[in-house]
């Protein structure tokens, strides 16, 4: 299939590689140009200078930038040159009323727009693993999921066009309670003076047993927190949430404490850490 890709930072980049990979047709666009033509290098693809030159003669769009805004510019450049019935592709995590405008604005051009957040960070993008939670047209998605399996483990249709990002909006409050559970466990086992691999042992096979405890649980507990996900990253995320809370009437008192956590954390300059980085916090006030 020809493939317009939009973004090809640390996520973006391995995923546009896996559709080379598979055969597709990859016209790769990055704001900073220097890193399009260093993807395009490594993989041999493609690159265009303006979302413009990457939308032409695609069949299938793909986005993964940074925010709202980027996701905006990107599409209605695209629109001027994509043809009639291509379908968007948007794995960034934006805002349910993003998704929703530019399922508006594709519709009006005879395109279709699927928001399709992932999970599964920066190794989920290398490896493959992603898991891809989307909201659109069920139709517009069967004519991508041939394409998105490259690069994802699972894909899910979760309703009309912003289902996709609410539920991505689940999945990181989940993440935001659980991270600081375990920071809380690890901090409290350290105090206590216990050792705090054994502790692991004992209870990672029982009901505290999560995903976060087994892939961070020892990092967190050595002072690591260079594994991917950045801070900043994750507060916009929070900050999408709980916009989005404040509209529905949804009650988010953890998610909202934990995001104050994480603004806590970058004032201590760890922005760029990953978001196990709640343990440091709780490790500087204790002076360990």
């Amino acid at each position: 299939m020809r493939i317009g890709f939009a973004g090809l930072g640390v996520m973006g980049g391995p995923m546009a590689r896996h559709l080379i990979e598979a055969g597709h047709q990859v016209v790769g666009y990055n704001r900073t140009l220097a890193k399009a033509v260093a993807w395009a290098e490594a993989t041999g693809a493609a690159v265009a200078e303006t979302p413009q030159g990457a939308g032409e003669a695609a069949e299938l769009f793909i986005l993964c930038v940074g925010n709202d805004e980027d996701v905006r510019q990107v599409v209605r450049a695209a629109l001027e040159t994509v043809p009639t019935g291509c379908v968007f592709v948007d794995h960034t995590t934006t805002s349910a009323r993003l998704a929703r405008d530019m399922g508006e604005w594709a519709g009006a051009r005879g395109c279709a727009f699927v928001d399709a957040p992932v999970s599964g960070g920066q190794a989920g993008a290398e490896n493959g693993q992603l898991s891809v939670m989307a909201g659109g047209d069920a139709a517009a998605l069967d004519r991508a999921r041939p394409v998105l399996e490259a690069y994802s483990k699972a894909i899910q249709h979760m309703g009309p066009v912003g289902s996709g990002q609410l539920t991505k909006m689940v999945n990181q409050i989940c993440i935001a309670g659980v991270v600081q559970g375990l920071a809380e466990a690890v901090h409290f086992a350290q105090q206590a003076g216990l050792d705090t691999e054994a502790v692991y042992g004992a209870i990672s096979k029982g009901a505290a047993q999560s995903w976060q405890m087994d892939n961070r649980w020892a990092t967190m507990a050595r002072g690591e927190f260079n594994f991917g996900f950045a801070v900043d990253w994750m507060r916009k995320d929070l900050g999408l949430v709980l916009d989005e809370a404040r509209a529905n009437h949804s009650h988010l008192a953890l998610t909202a404490l934990v995001d104050q956590f994480y603004s806590e954390v970058q004032a201590m300059g760890g922005a760029r850490w990953d978001t196990s980085s709640l343990a440091a916090r709780l490790q500087d006030r204790s002076g360990r």
